[in-house]
């Protein structure tokens, strides 16, 4: 007995020793480096959680009493956890279960596409309820909103641009006709043609500095400095490679039905459909040749909207190989007390966003069946118009937002989802976002 009691005060002993050692070690590492790095970096933050954690537990060393738990771990496991433990990346990862998601081996490519569109955050039309995660049932979002005589799922094309055939019919489809209350001509807006301010190489070639001004990173994925590359990302030309001859951009909706604060019931032209048509006369206007898809696809359910439209993405391109941008236009979904009201020139305007998936979710890692070889232009292309927004109108522009899931975004390197207010902003507000968001497209593509 007194043997047994021997041994397991020496195992005891032997803990505390190598505690004390961990916490003198941890304590010189925190008192070397803290002087030796920036006052306002990630690694200050690090350190300073790492010193709070090491105090914690030379606590724990010499006042046992405060801190008992039961522990049914052999020494060595329970050693290593608690080393373990005094590093904060290693605590939160482990410690945080925030957020969680079916395991791919659990769920089904339609499963994806679906919650790809219940990740998206989404206003109850009737009600102005936010539903970031359950949607409403098939057909009850539309309730009051069916455009007459658009049942039909076939895509309605409109050719747009400076090109000879510019009012000619597209095959079946007539060329788009002017939403009714918009005045393209004396719109009154003037762009700029130099920029209001400027970002330093330097500075966006820093991945916190980057991350920290130009991003919003949601707790469904995760990047690093080597995809976030500010050099790579925006040494890739997004100039136009062919003159408009033929068409060039593609602009589409996947929420076809999204509307805002005083859209009418059953007028097209004052939902996203309407702002989509505005932006393409716009681009018109400035020598782009560009094709406006007004398909329906999230009219029955707005979960297998992404699902739906990718055949008819797939389609269009198919048939016009020399279309180099498309652009997703939607709409976003705020609490009724958020207005995203911006001014520009002298007009109130609804704040725009560009939106990233990464196909990439933090529980399970890269998704393998929703690969997309165009991340990095996607990227891209995202950077390069939120840092010219950025520098020709700021403030107009949010945050670029990332999330896990794909969004169609695998067609086309050239490839933008773009946010353009909220439910809460006027059509009026809408409309004008276009004008800058028309100047910044071009002043990224090179026309």
């Amino acid at each position: 007995m007194k043997k047994r009691w021997k041994k397991r005060w020496k195992k005891r002993r032997i803990k505390k020793t190598a505690y004390s050692l961990l916490a003198v070690f941890f304590v010189l590492l925190t008192v070397i480096f803290t002087d030796c790095i920036r006052s306002d970096s990630l690694m200050q933050m690090i350190f300073s959680q790492a010193k709070s954690e090491v105090y914690l537990h030379m606590l724990n060393t010499t006042v046992p009493a405060l801190f008992y738990e039961k522990n049914e771990k052999d020494g060595i496991r329970y050693l290593v956890e608690k080393f373990f433990l005094t590093i904060p990346v290693y605590g939160y990862v482990t410690n945080t279960q925030e957020y969680t998601t079916q395991s791919e081996s659990d769920i089904s490519y339609e499963e994806i596409i679906r919650q790809e569109a219940a990740d998206e955050t989404y206003v109850k039309e009737q009600t102005g309820e936010m539903l970031a995660q359950e949607q409403p049932a098939a057909g009850t979002e539309n309730a009051g909103t069916e455009t007459a005589g658009t049942e039909t799922t076939e895509n309605e094309i409109a050719d747009a641009g400076n090109s000879p055939s510019t009012d000619e019919s597209k095959e079946s489809g007539e060329a788009a006709e002017k939403p009714e209350g918009v005045e393209v001509a004396s719109s009154g807006f003037v762009p700029n043609q130099t920029p209001v301010v400027s970002y330093a190489q330097d500075k966006l070639n820093d991945f916190d500095y980057l991350i920290q001004n130009f991003y919003v990173v949601d707790r469904t994925t995760t990047i690093n400095s080597t995809q976030l590359n500010a050099a790579d990302l925006l040494s890739r030309s997004m100039k136009l490679t062919h003159g408009a001859d033929s068409p060039q951009i593609l602009i589409y909706h996947t929420h076809s039905q999204e509307r805002f604060a005083d859209s009418l019931a059953g007028d097209t032209s004052a939902s996203i459909v309407g702002v989509g048509a505005y932006l393409h006369q716009l681009l018109g206007k400035y020598g782009f040749h560009v094709l406006h898809d007004t398909g329906e696809y999230d009219v029955e359910s707005r979960d297998d909207a992404y699902s739906k439209a990718g055949p008819a993405l797939e389609k269009i391109l198919k048939e016009n190989p020399g279309i180099e941008v498309v652009i997703d236009l939607h709409r976003d979904g705020v609490a009724e007390n958020t207005r995203l009201v911006t001014e520009v020139g002298g007009k109130q305007m609804a704040s725009i966003m560009f939106f990233n998936g990464l196909s990439r979710t933090t529980a399970n890692g890269d998704i393998g069946y929703l690969y997309n070889p165009y991340i990095q232009d996607n990227l891209a292309f995202s950077l390069q118009m939120q840092i010219t927004a950025e520098e020709y109108y700021p403030g107009f522009s949010r945050a670029i937002y990332l999330k896990g899931y794909r969004y169609n975004m695998h067609y086309c390197p050239k490839t933008l989802l773009v946010e353009v207010g909220a439910q809460t902003n006027t059509v009026e507000e809408a409309m004008n976002a276009m004008e800058p968001l028309a100047d910044i497209l071009a002043k990224v593509l090179g026309q």
